[in-house]
């Protein structure tokens, strides 16, 4: 069970927590195949790009431009070095298309963080791009209702210490909302701090965890983020 009398931050997850974010990418992903039909089927041309993702994450980091090095990557080692200048252009403006898409938010989200906001100091904690995630939350409308945005390059234990550290605050007045298991939720309950997971319809296979690891205390699951009005 979750004690909320403590909590004085309430932070949340950007990506597939308060906008649609993964959809998109998959989209993206069968755009990326149809490139890819005169070197590979669809089958393979997703488990090359999929591991060149995840063995590019060190060196690119997260988002849509890291994205968008992968697709090159992986196009160049399905066609074996042929890839075309056009072939080239296509899977560029396919980043430039995600880059521009619209920031469709969730049911909720909005009237969730504008009812918080007035007992809470409500935080964006998203990883990735600096630019392309701050870009992200003003074109949602919803940084008028924040107190703070932190971008991180990876979400771990390490961290969120840092950032409870930044707002001063204990990790029992720690609240994190977000649809990872791996990133959002083991990382804040291993420092002591509170979570709520709310499982998105698509999450990236990178940010899958198993849900049997999450213990029960500090801990609670919702279907939806206006659930969170309810019981704060």
């Amino acid at each position: 069970m979750m004690n909320f009398k403590n909590i004085k931050v309430i932070s949340f997850d950007a990506d597939d927590t308060l906008w649609q974010n993964e959809n998109l990418f998959r989209r993206t992903e069968c755009d990326f195949c149809k490139i890819m039909l005169p070197y590979s089927k669809k089958e393979k041309a997703i488990k090359v790009l999929w591991n060149m993702e995840v063995k590019n994450i060190p060196l690119y980091g997260y988002g849509i431009k890291a994205f968008t090095l992968d697709m090159l990557d992986a196009a160049l080692k399905l066609s074996k070095g042929k890839l075309t200048a056009e072939e080239t252009k296509q899977i560029i403006n396919l980043g430039k298309k995600l880059i521009k898409s619209p920031i469709v938010l969730f049911e909720g989200a909005e009237r969730t963080l504008k009812k918080l906001n007035k007992k809470y100091k409500i935080v964006v904690t998203t990883k990735g791009d600096l630019l392309e995630q701050e870009n992200k939350i003003y074109r949602s409308g919803l940084d008028r209702y924040l107190h703070h945005i932190e971008v991180m390059s990876e979400k771990n234990k390490a961290s969120y210490a840092r950032l409870l550290k930044e707002l001063n605050i204990k990790p029992q007045e720690f609240l994190m909302v977000g649809n990872s298991v791996k990133s959002d939720i083991l990382p804040v309950l291993e420092i002591g701090a509170n979570a709520v997971f709310i499982p998105s319809k698509f999450t990236w296979f990178y940010e899958d965890g198993d849900e049997s690891k999450i213990p029960a205390k500090n801990f609670l699951k919702l279907k939806e983020i206006s659930e969170l009005i309810k019981i704060l």
